[in-house]
């Protein structure tokens, strides 16, 4: 214990003069601000600058940032190597124990960033797009299994209802991959399978409903599939009774990735240990009214830990980027198609996070304690070092900010019909506050029977104020 405890030391040390003060975003400030401003290619050199990431603690947001990157530059292969090796990563994670516990002595930037769980899923998407656009379809399948996979982890990961199991937009993806290979039963699966996550889980959470393009789609691989039983209850269900399934000559499915994820910061507590009856103490705030109680083994521990006083604990928070702009219409001719959001990666990390702060509490009142204890240990045998431990203890007290900071805001799509050959379409991107309208033209070549995937990304977010939860 005595050898970690100083082994520990060392490492916060290094850790204060390397790091300071600064959040994970604040360290990569020049790539975020080329990034946001959208000068691609600039980041992606200035990205370059940090290929010692590639073998570092944080070698999974390198891995993802490279590949979402080129993938908005249209390296789609370069960009799946990336995301592969990240993928990878996720597969072969192990925790690392001694990381683990010195933690508990610095802060939990010397562990291994392992990645949120709605990352991993957004690096599956990434890919599966990816291959869309190069018309692999059976390499897209691939990744649909993969999802299908990391979806069962999540449901026997978290057996709580209020725990994010389930993505209903990873669902609407498989539907929408299956249904451009023709595989109309499994998109009716995965279709119906999405209705019920938004349904269910995603309106209460998120205050989402399915897409109407979703409700089409799902009624589409029905009567494809020959399920009219399922067709005529959908339609009924959806109040749709007059929907008719029509062909195209082919289609396009467009997706907008609106704006930029939230990032990682930190916010700061100071706590005090009160006693309490028997052996029992207590971190109390009475500013924000919060009480942890835990237990001692002895009166001595009772009596170490009651004259520690207060001090601070950091802890993790986002802060959102607003999205610029809110709305969005694809125009074919004289027909509109309005892109409908069906993933708020933003109110998903909130959420993932504020489930877990139970347990980010514990574990950074948990380090504090145990900094503070090795400090008085320490100060009993050599004060001056015991001062010193105090210092580092104070300049290393830091928060994981570390986060996928590239991601998309909020996911937007829709299923445009095409006719055989040349097609000229129209976007156009509204501002929230004035109802400005930014338009860009495309022109798509269609096939007959041809699926087309086209992804747009508006990285403009509202400069202030940030919004902090």
């Amino acid at each position: 214990m005595k050898q970690l405890l100083f082994r520990s030391v060392f490492v916060a040390i290094a850790l204060a003069i390397i790091s300071g003060c600064a959040s994970y975003y604040q360290a990569h400030g020049e790539f975020n601000s080329e990034f946001e401003h959208g000068d691609l290619k600039r980041a992606l050199e200035t990205l370059g600058k940090y290929q010692n990431e590639s073998e570092s603690k944080t070698r999974f947001i390198y891995f993802v940032n490279k590949g979402l990157l080129l993938s908005i530059l249209g390296e789609y292969e370069e960009s799946n190597s990336y995301l592969e090796k990240a993928f990878l990563f996720g597969e072969d994670y192990r925790i690392n124990y001694f990381d683990e516990a010195t933690s508990y002595f610095t802060n939990p930037n010397v562990v291994l960033y392992r990645g949120e769980d709605h990352e991993h899923l957004m690096l599956l998407y990434f890919k599966a797009i990816n291959f869309l656009k190069l018309g692999r379809h059976e390499d897209a399948l691939v990744e649909c299994r993969r999802l299908n996979i990391r979806l069962n982890q999540l449901g026997d990961k978290y057996v709580s209802e209020e725990k994010l199991q389930r993505n209903a937009f990873i669902h609407t993806l498989m539907g929408i991959i299956y249904q451009s290979a023709k595989d109309h039963n499994n998109a009716f699966i995965a279709y119906r399978n999405a209705v019920e996550v938004y349904e269910s889980d995603y309106s209460k959470m998120f205050g989402m409903l399915p897409p109407d393009q979703l409700k089409k789609d799902l009624l589409d691989a029905a009567w494809r599939t020959g399920f009219m039983d399922e067709f005529d209850s959908y339609k009924n269900k959806f109040e749709m009774s007059d929907y008719v399934v029509t062909s195209t000559d082919a289609d396009l499915v467009f997706f907008w990735h609106n704006g930029l994820a939230p990032v990682k910061a930190e916010w700061g507590i100071n706590f005090v240990i009160t006693p309490g009856p028997d052996h029992m103490m207590a971190f109390n705030n009475q500013e924000l009214g919060l009480s942890f109680p835990f237990r001692v083994d002895s009166d001595k521990d009772r009596s170490d830990l009651t004259s520690l006083q207060f001090f601070r604990v950091a802890f993790p928070k986002y802060v959102e980027r607003q999205a610029f702009y809110m709305a969005a219409t694809v125009e074919r001719g004289s027909d509109t198609y309005k892109l409908e959001l069906a993933e708020d990666i933003n109110k998903i990390a909130f959420y993932s996070l504020n489930q877990r702060m139970l347990q980010e509490f514990a574990k950074g009142l948990l380090r504090a304690a145990l900094k503070k204890a090795a400090e008085q240990t320490l100060r009993k045998k050599d004060d001056r070092l015991g001062a010193v431990l105090g210092i580092v203890n104070a300049l290393t007290e830091k928060a994981d900010t570390r986060n996928w900071q590239t991601l998309p805001h909020s996911i937007y799509y829709s299923r445009i019909p095409l006719q055989e050959g040349k097609n000229d379409l129209r976007l156009l991107l509204r501002s929230g506050r004035n109802q400005d309208s930014t338009s860009y033209n495309f022109t798509y070549q269609a096939s007959k029977g041809q699926t087309l995937f086209h992804t747009f990304s508006s990285l403009e977010t509202v400069a202030a104020p940030y919004r902090y939860y």
